[in-house]
């Protein structure tokens, strides 16, 4: 039998909690490694990639030869980085003559390989090799605008995919509210073909519309560059239900004397206890009290009435 061991220190079992698996993830992290042989330009592209999710990504420089994401037992090392760096998203580099420049972009499910897309660069400008004012470069932590621009991404089913992986890549945490103030970029994808992509990052410059909401300009700061479709692994339909699973939606809590209207929306009633004056008690030293026997005295003293003599007095 396993033995499963609860741990001690708080540290430690605070780790553990932020690791635990929730309903709604958000906030996911991205390992960002490369294989044996690897080439100048797709040196560049990583180390791009990690400034563009500096707070939220993770990069290994050393090379690893027994990485290989597409072939069987070459995950196994993969998944162990996964697991170690709390990563639920990874980009992977490697350079071969059969496949140059080559880019495998995949997700993980509880620490496991849940999907793969496989994508060649070409035409690759980096962010120095832009001209633009400095003030509108992004600020680190902001949250972009992505547009996929194209039939294709609707259609062609390697797009859709490629789709759903830039987006789980570059969206960042997951938020309900926005202030159009703090969005300063955005992620362009334009499908020129059915198998080739072109990504390019910009920066939005807002000025007057003469309305409330602003007119915005894009301003291309880099990096850009071409992504041919090569391979693409869907998962399997257990492994999809599996990770689409949900929690069962817990019954509210009936609230009392509060109803629903279409129009009016949320009614509630209101019970007010009956206020029983008659049988208050008033207290012995209320005004209105003591001002009723002083006028009852004067008028009896009015009368001829003789004021009764107090104990104790002198003849």
């Amino acid at each position: 039998m396993m033995k499963f061991k609860t741990p001690k220190k708080g540290r430690i079992r605070r780790e553990l909690e932020k690791r635990a698996p929730r309903i709604v993830e958000t906030g996911r992290k991205t390992l960002i490694l490369q294989g044996m042989k690897t080439s100048g330009l797709l040196n560049s592209v990583l180390t791009e990639i990690y400034h563009l999710k500096k707070e939220s990504s993770v990069r290994y420089t050393r090379k690893n030869d027994n990485v290989r994401p597409f072939e069987s037992g070459g995950e196994t090392s993969l998944e162990f980085f996964s697991q170690k760096t709390d990563c639920s998203t990874f980009v992977f580099g490697s350079h071969s003559k059969k496949r140059p420049d080559n880019l495998i972009i995949g997700r993980m499910y509880d620490h496991h390989i849940y999907d793969l897309v496989e994508v060649g660069v070409e035409n690759f400008k980096s962010m120095e090799s832009f001209v633009y004012d400095k003030k509108l470069a992004p600020k680190m932590g902001s949250k972009p605008f992505i547009a996929f621009i194209g039939e294709g991404f609707e259609s062609v089913e390697e797009l859709k995919h490629l789709k759903e992986v830039l987006l789980e890549l570059f969206r960042g945490e997951v938020v309900e509210n926005l202030n159009l103030a703090g969005v300063d970029r955005a992620y362009v994808c334009t499908a020129l073909s059915s198998n080739r992509v072109v990504f390019t990052h910009c920066a939005l410059r807002l000025k007057k519309s003469g309305t409330i909401v602003p007119r915005m300009e894009l301003v291309e700061v880099g990096p850009s560059m071409d992504l041919v479709l090569r391979r693409h692994r869907l998962p399997n339909d257990g492994l999809r239900k599996e990770a689409m699973k949900t929690a069962a939606d817990k019954p509210k809590k009936k609230e009392k004397n509060v109803g629903r209207d279409v129009i009016q929306g949320k009614i509630g009633k209101v019970y007010i206890p009956d206020q029983q004056l008659g049988d208050m008690n008033l207290p012995n030293k209320a005004k209105g009290v003591k001002r009723e026997r002083r006028e009852a005295k004067m008028n009896k003293q009015a009368n001829g009435h003789a004021p009764k003599k107090q104990k104790g007095g002198s003849n």
